[in-house]
């Protein structure tokens, strides 16, 4: 998300009034809009469903939280997920958002029952 300026995940962005859009539709669901919307923008929309929010809690708005995340420090974080995707010997058209999305495999891994 250090990708992407701030404005393209803040409340009333496009991205928002399309997840609130998805969201709101039968059989869809804020799990289903959120995972539609990260796999169609990749560089700028994390995945956030229910692993993660039992992982990461559920914060006032979970994408500005997270790029606000990635930029801190003079964006170590953002940093850190390039080189855990270059050790993985991932190729660099997986975004920093992508490697940052394997928080539920490892927090499944610990056990966690997530609901």
């Amino acid at each position: 998300m250090v990708d992407v300026d701030a404005v393209v995940v803040a409340d009333g962005s496009p991205a928002d009034q399309a997840w609130h859009l998805l969201r709101d539709q039968a059989d869809v669901g804020w799990v289903i809009a959120g995972k539609l919307l990260a796999r169609k923008r990749p560089r700028s929309l994390p995945v956030y469903d229910r692993v993660v929010r039992c992982a990461l809690g559920s914060p006032p708005s979970f994408w500005l939280d997270l790029h606000a995340a990635l930029g801190e420090d003079g964006a170590a974080l953002y940093r850190w997920l390039l080189e855990l995707r270059q050790a993985a010997g991932l190729p660099e058209t997986v975004s920093a958002l992508r490697v940052c999305d394997v928080v539920w495999m490892s927090h499944r891994a610990l056990g966690h029952a997530c609901r």
